[in-house]
């Protein structure tokens, strides 16, 4: 009998200082709940949109659309204490990802 594996599951996020030892998941915070959240896309194209409408400081960091595990996005979100949340080209989310 052959054992199923579970299969990965993938979202796509921006990335600041991508390659460097301050490589990070980009993250922010939105003022009117206080909430510390990740946002990452089910899509390249959806990262790269939404990315355009994002504040980003461009002259001191780099950013890069990166495809990045599920379990990696939950380990980094535990230790910086952000939500994450599936979000669309337009900044909208669309849920939750939960833990």
């Amino acid at each position: 009998m052959a054992v199923l594996e579970k299969k990965s599951e993938w979202f796509y996020c921006i990335i600041q200082n991508p390659g460097t030892n301050q490589d990070q998941l980009m993250g922010f915070k939105d003022d009117e709940t206080n909430t510390d959240f990740i946002p990452i896309f089910k899509t390249k194209e959806e990262a790269q949109q939404c990315f355009l409408l994002m504040p980003k400081d461009v002259m001191n960091h780099k950013y890069e659309v990166q495809a990045i595990i599920k379990e990696d996005i939950l380990t980094q979100a535990k230790k910086t204490g952000h939500k994450i949340f599936i979000m669309d080209e337009k900044g909208s989310i669309k849920q939750e990802l939960e833990k």
